[in-house]
């Protein structure tokens, strides 16, 4: 069963977390859910530049809500040391995340960076915010190269130890010519469990497209 609320990780940075919320979305859609996407941080965005939650929109057509903004292309705590700026607590994240749930069937909720990211001045995850969210699954987004073995077995301990339930792991951007390390890490994944990869490119796809091609990719959620 695929829950409310669904938590989107990754192992690193620039692992493709926003097309694989964009992409969860789509297919939640096309099963004839109704879903919400909420960042609770989003960093290394100016003003009204558009963040990860303008491509979820754009892509999938699915409300947004944004927390904090905050300028420097890092880590929230350390980006907002930077600004002077307060984060949010945990429970400012978690009311957000019970506003949408009561209006919507999923709620995706993506983070910034990977599982261990302080997202609070109390130095709280987005693992403690899984743990505070009740049946929440975690979906890990991974890289296809080299290292990513070893980084999606560290998450998935981390996972583990909490008690957080995993879905599985994306590899959220597929080249067109893998190479041989890939094609190896996509089969040893295979029992994460893998439930899908994205093809490289698809963020640039039209809406129609996109959302063919998430449905295709990740057939679990469709």
């Amino acid at each position: 069963m695929i829950p409310a609320v669904i938590v989107v990780t990754g192992t690193d940075t620039d692992v493709g977390k926003t097309v694989a919320t964009a992409a969860i979305a789509a297919c939640l859609q096309h099963a004839g859910r109704s879903v919400a996407a909420y960042k609770p941080t989003q960093t290394g965005v100016t003003g009204a530049d558009p963040g990860d939650m303008d491509v979820v929109a754009r892509l999938t057509g699915v409300p947004t809500s944004e927390g904090t903004r905050l300028i420097a292309p890092m880590a929230p705590r350390a980006a907002a040391a930077r600004e002077a700026v307060a984060l949010p607590d945990l429970e400012a994240h978690l009311a957000e995340v019970r506003r949408l749930t009561s209006a919507y069937d999923h709620v995706l909720v993506e983070g910034a960076g990977g599982l261990l990211v302080e997202l609070t001045d109390g130095a709280q995850t987005l693992a403690d915010l899984a743990v505070a969210v009740p049946h929440c699954g975690i979906v890990l987004v991974a890289r296809s190269g080299l290292g990513t073995l070893n980084h999606v077995a560290l998450t998935r301990e981390a996972l583990q130890r909490r008690g957080i339930r995993s879905l599985g792991v994306i590899i959220g951007s597929w080249p067109t010519s893998p190479d041989e390390i890939e094609i190896d890490n996509r089969a040893y994944l295979q029992d994460a469990p893998l439930l899908g990869v994205l093809p490289t490119g698809m963020p640039q796809l039209p809406p129609d497209a996109f959302k063919r091609a998430a449905v295709s990719a990740l057939p679990f959620f469709a």
